[in-house]
C-alpha cells in the first residue's frame, strides 16, 4: 500500500501531542465560541423580526460548514504531497485573521462572507489527527487520538462558556479579538514546536485514490457508516444552536444576563463530557465500542424530548448536561472506530472524509433547527431532533451488526 507519508516514530512525538492536543481545543472553541450569543450578536446588526432572526442566524451558523464539507476532502489530498504541518499553519493563521475580523462587522451579510472564509482555513483538526497518528509509536496510537478527540470536543463544548463569559463582561465584538489572538498563539506554537518529517510521494509511486483505499478497509461499509452517523450527530447537536440563546431568554423573560446564562447552558455538556468520556473510553475497551456508541444514542434520544418543555432555564440546564454525558459515548467512540478500523497509513484522508461529513451536518443542523423553529417555535426543535436522534439509533444498529457478529466469534 503506497502513501505519501511514511509513518515515523519521532522521539518528541509527546510534544506534537501536547502542542496539537492545545491547537485541536482553541480551534474547537474557535468554530463554537460564538454559538450562546451569535444570534444576539446578529440582532445589534438589524432591526429583525423573530423569523428573519432565526434565519439569518441558521445561515450564518452554517456557511462555514459548508464550505468546510466541500473543501475538507482537497486539503487532505495537498496534505498527503505538502506535509500535514503546512496545513496546520495555514488553517491556524488564516482562522486567527478572519475570526478577528468578525468583530467589526457592520452587517450580517459581512459577517456571513468572513464565515464562508472562515470554512475555507479549516482542517486543522484533521491534519492534526493524521500528524499523530503517522509519528507516534504504533502501540501508542489508540491512546494519542483517543487524546486528540479529547481536545477538540472539550474545547467545542466548553468554548460557549467562554464566550458567554467575555460577552457578558466586555461585548460581542471583543469576544473575536481575543479568540482570533488566542488562534494567533495556536499558530506560532505550531511553527516553533510541532515537528513533522514529511517524506513526499517517491517518483514511480501515486497516491491511492478514495476507490483503492476503501477496497483496502477491513470494514468498509461500517467506516463509510461512521460517517453517516457523524453527520447525524453534529445535525442533533447543532440544530439547537439557531435558538439556544433566544430559547434561553424567552425562559429568563428577557433578563439582563442573557448571554452568560446561555454561555453556562450551552458549555454544560461539554463539561460532563469531559468527565465522562475518559471512563466509558476505559469501558468500551472492555465491553466494545460500538456497544457504548449505541447506548450513547438511545440516551441522547430519552433526553431531547422533555427539553421542549421545560418552564425555566434550571431544567434545561440539567438536561443539557445530561446531554454531555450522551455526548461522551458517542463523539468519542466514533474517532475511536474509525482509529481502530483504518490503517494508519490512509488514516488523515480517513479523518479528512470524516470532517466533511461532520461539516455536513454542522450545516444541516442549524438549517432545520431555523426552520423548525420559524414553522413551530423553540420546543419544535427539541422534537424534530429526537426524531434525528432515533433514526441514527437505527442506522448505528444496523451498520454496526457485522463488527459486533465477528467480535462474538
Amino acid at each position: 500500500m503506497s502513501e505519501s507519508v511514511t509513518p515515523s516514530y519521532d522521539p518528541n512525538w509527546r510534544r506534537n501531542l501536547k502542542v496539537l492536543w492545545f491547537g485541536c481545543f482553541m480551534v474547537g472553541m474557535g468554530f463554537s465560541i460564538i454559538v450562546p450569543f451569535m444570534s444576539l450578536y446578529i440582532d445589534t446588526l438589524g432591526d429583525f423580526s423573530q423569523s428573519e432572526l432565526s434565519f439569518w442566524s441558521g445561515i450564518t451558523i452554517s456557511s462555514t460548514f459548508l464550505v468546510m464539507a466541500l473543501v475538507s476532502p482537497i486539503w487532505g489530498k495537498l496534505a498527503d504531497t505538502k506535509g500535514r504541518r503546512l496545513m496546520l499553519l495555514r488553517a491556524s493563521l488564516g482562522m486567527s485573521i478572519i475570526i478577528a475580523l468578525m468583530g467589526v462587522v457592520t452587517n450580517v451579510q459581512q459577517l456571513i462572507i468572513l464565515r464562508l472564509l472562515q470554512g475555507v482555513f479549516s482542517g486543522y483538526v484533521s491534519n492534526a489527527n493524521a500528524l499523530i497518528a503517522t509519528t507516534v509509536p504504533k502501540e501508542k496510537s489508540g491512546q494519542a487520538l483517543g487524546t486528540m478527540t479529547t481536545g477538540v470536543v472539550s474545547g467545542t463544548l466548553l468554548g460557549p462558556l467562554f464566550g458567554g463569559v467575555v460577552a457578558q463582561a466586555f461585548s460581542y465584538r471583543v469576544t473575536f479579538f481575543i479568540t482570533g489572538t488566542l488562534l494567533f498563539l495556536v499558530f506560532l506554537l505550531t511553527v516553533f514546536l510541532v515537528k513533522e518529517n514529511f517524506r513526499p510521494v517517491q517518483e514511480g509511486q501515486k497516491v491511492l485514490n478514495i476507490r483503492q483505499i476503501f477496497q483496502n478497509l477491513p470494514y468498509p461499509k461500517l467506516i463509510i457508516g461512521l460517517f453517516v452517523t457523524t453527520l447525524i450527530i453534529q445535525a442533533s447537536n447543532n440544530s439547537v444552536n439557531p435558538i439556544l440563546s433566544l430559547y434561553v431568554r424567552q425562559l429568563l423573560g428577557n433578563d439582563g444576563t442573557v448571554a452568560i446564562v446561555s454561555g453556562i447552558v450551552a458549555a454544560l455538556p461539554g463539561v460532563a463530557t469531559l468527565f465522562a468520556a475518559p471512563f466509558f473510553g476505559r469501558l468500551g475497551d472492555k465491553i466494545g465500542t460500538q456497544k457504548i456508541l449505541i447506548g450513547g444514542i438511545a440516551f441522547a434520544l430519552i433526553l431531547y424530548i422533555p427539553q421542549a418543555f421545560v418552564h425555566n432555564v434550571w431544567q434545561l440546564g440539567i438536561l443539557r448536561l445530561l446531554v454531555g454525558i450522551s455526548d461522551a459515548a458517542m463523539l468519542p467512540q466514533v474517532q475511536t472506530l474509525l482509529a481502530k478500523n483504518s490503517p494508519h497509513e490512509v488514516s488523515g484522508r480517513i479523518f479528512s472524509y470524516n470532517q466533511s461529513f461532520q461539516g455536513m451536518g454542522n450545516v444541516a443542523g442549524p438549517l432545520i433547527g431555523s426552520f423548525v423553529s420559524s414553522s413551530f417555535g423553540y420546543p419544535g426543535v427539541f422534537l424534530s431532533t429526537s426524531l434525528l436522534v432515533l433514526i441514527n439509533l437505527i442506522w448505528v444498529t444496523i451498520n454496526t451488526r457485522e463488527l459486533r457478529r465477528d467480535q462474538k466469534q
